[in-house]
């Protein structure tokens, strides 16, 4: 029986990982055996066969650690433990620091809250990732936690949303291996708001400033500035709720009306004093994309978050250090419903070098937010960085009060650490040139590893046969203007070659010795070279914000990975297969 080995490779591979995860990092082979039968009966009778290859690979597995296996097993099957326990393993988590008063909570809460108004970026990754990782700390800590999603999206205006980047937001954060345990979007919950807003109104911790009253919007404004009260601030409640049904019943255009929230009017910072609680939209000229005009008043960030934060039971609040004037402004909605406020945590602002993160920038470029040359999630995706990376990143910043600074080359060493075991290798030459080796009597051939620290993967074979005593072969520019008459450079595991000319497209050599010793001892440098017939190639590559392709030439075996897979060109990069001959560049 013939037996396809790539395939069963994969399959001992998989058993090999959940075997080796779930009994401290050493695969059994007869479990694994067992398991690879129990998937596919028919392989029983090629069973010596298939026993070589599983011990195969289970030598491999078992040499990496305990964390390679695990993210090698998140990142090919990540259902195969089922979800859960997969996704509750995350290194680094251990080192987070406690939450403040977390004792205190039966449930630790926490929550991600992006407006949809565009996609998630690598900025944004970290609060996702950071409130996250906090969930998984508690829970294999044996606490109860839970993780909310939910979409601001109550500012129809300034800050319209996208119909689409709802769908886009969950994808991103799947992507990244998170998962929410409740979801809710604000546009859903304005009856929610509104009774809120009424029973602050009663309270008489909220007024309203309108057009046709002794405190107009304009008055508001000048008061609180100054410090001193609207003369609506006292009224009657009646008065003030009746003038809040107004607002609802659309008797009052954009501007001419606000509910206000009662704070300390003598607060240093003036936008702390009396800050604003609803607000009208004309919701015919800036329609909702979920709800179109149903609303004409719509609550503010600060009035929405507070109630929305303890209705989910939120215990804890990570979020920018930006965000610390938000807090006190929130703490009067607490106070004024006697509600236990949760307790804030605020880091300081990630800066990343070479890249914009501003929503308004990356919008008014034009490109789709899932373009490779973009820092959103889903651009960082299609060019192959990996997620586990973006969370170590994340991890690594942490929730420290200081700001901090990365830059891409800290992204993708990150990202390198991670593809680099996985990434095949495979030779490619851009801008070929022609090298005609004369004098050739013999066949050459070449072998070559898929993988040079992992031989258990297998090699693959490149026959030259002379014609008229001559080989052809093609090697980079780069490399071509490198040589001199008379340097000797050595074919990747082929031979090593003495260049006798070299004209303005072509080099021409003879064959000076066979093994890699000679070429030490001539201080050879080694290069790839591919065979007359290569594969022509186009790899896109992101230079800031223009796309630069090169063009090459890569040996026959790359027709073999699969499209979505990630490889390494040597001496060039690791790269993303898009199509039969088209490439995106992920990093050196």
């Amino acid at each position: 029986m013939s037996v396809d080995k790539d395939r069963i490779r994969d399959i001992a591979l998989k058993h090999a990982l959940i075997n080796a995860v779930k009994f401290n990092g050493k695969a059994s082979i007869n479990a694994v055996i067992s398991k690879v039968f129990a998937e596919d009966p028919s392989l029983r009778s090629a069973a010596k066969e298939v026993a070589q290859i599983v011990k195969e690979v289970i030598d491999y597995v078992n040499s990496l650690s305990i964390d390679e296996q695990r993210n090698l097993l998140m990142s090919k099957w990540p259902e195969a433990l089922g979800e859960r326990k997969v996704e509750s393993y995350r290194k680094g988590i251990e080192d987070l620091p406690s939450l403040p008063n977390d004792n205190k909570y039966e449930v630790i809460t926490l929550r991600f809250a992006p407006n949809p108004d565009f996609v998630l970026h690598l900025g944004s990754a970290r609060p996702a990732i950071i409130n996250y990782a906090y969930k998984l700390k508690y829970e294999s800590l044996g606490r109860k936690a839970k993780f909310v999603l939910r979409f601001e999206d109550t500012d129809p205006r300034t800050k319209r949303p996208l119909p689409e980047a709802y769908d886009a937001i969950r994808e991103d954060l799947k992507w990244l291996g998170i998962r929410w345990d409740e979801e809710y979007i604000q546009s859903d919950r304005m009856g929610i708001y509104y009774d809120i807003a009424r029973k602050i109104l009663e309270k008489g911790g909220a007024y309203v400033a309108a057009k046709d009253t002794d405190c107009t919007p304009d008055d508001w404004k000048k008061s609180k500035m100054m410090g001193k009260p609207c003369k609506n601030r006292e009224a009657d409640p009646s008065i003030n709720l009746e003038l809040f049904d107004k607002m609802l019943e659309g008797r009052y255009k954009e501007g001419e009306a606000v509910m206000v929230i009662k704070t300390d009017l003598q607060h240093p910072d003036p936008s702390v004093r009396d800050w604003v609680a609803m607000r009208i939209i004309d919701t015919t000229k800036y329609p909702h994309p979920r709800v179109g005009t149903k609303y004409v008043v719509w609550p503010t960030y600060n009035f929405s978050v507070s109630i929305d934060d303890h209705l989910m039971g939120v215990t804890h609040i990570l979020r920018a250090q930006e965000h610390s004037v938000n807090t006190i402004k929130q703490s009067f909605i607490y106070a004024h419903m006697n509600w236990e406020q949760p307790e804030a945590i605020h880091f300081g602002r990630l800066r990343i070098v070479g890249m914009t993160l501003s929503k308004t920038r990356l919008k008014a470029l034009g490109i789709r937010w899932d373009d490779i040359r973009l820092p959103t999630l889903a651009g960082l995706r299609n060019r192959g960085i990996q997620p586990e990376a973006i969370w170590n990143i994340m991890l690594q910043v942490g929730v420290k009060p200081t700001d901090a600074t990365i830059s891409s080359a800290n992204l993708f060493a990150e990202n390198r650490k991670i593809i680099e075991p996985r990434a095949n290798r495979y030779m490619a030459v851009i801008n070929p040139i022609k090298v005609i080796i004369k004098d050739v009597t013999e066949e050459l051939t070449a072998k070559l590893p898929m993988h040079p620290s992992y031989p258990e993967r297998g090699f693959r074979t490149i026959t030259l046969k002379p014609s008229n005593n001559e080989v052809i072969i093609f090697i980079s520019r780069s490399d071509y203007e490198k040589v001199s008459v008379g340097s000797v450079i050595r074919l990747m595991e082929l031979v090593n070659v003495e260049i006798i000319e070299k004209t303005s497209n072509a080099l021409t050599a003879y064959m000076h010795s066979k093994d890699l010793e000679s070429a030490k001892k001539v201080n050879a440098a080694i290069i790839q070279w591919v065979p007359p017939d290569g594969l022509t190639i186009r790899i896109v590559r992101p230079e800031d914000l223009r796309l630069v392709e090169d063009e090459g030439l890569a040996e026959h075996a790359v027709e073999q990975v699969a499209n979505g897979e990630i490889v390494q060109f040597m001496r060039y990069g690791f790269v993303k297969k898009v199509g039969n001959d088209r490439f995106i560049y992920v990093h050196d």
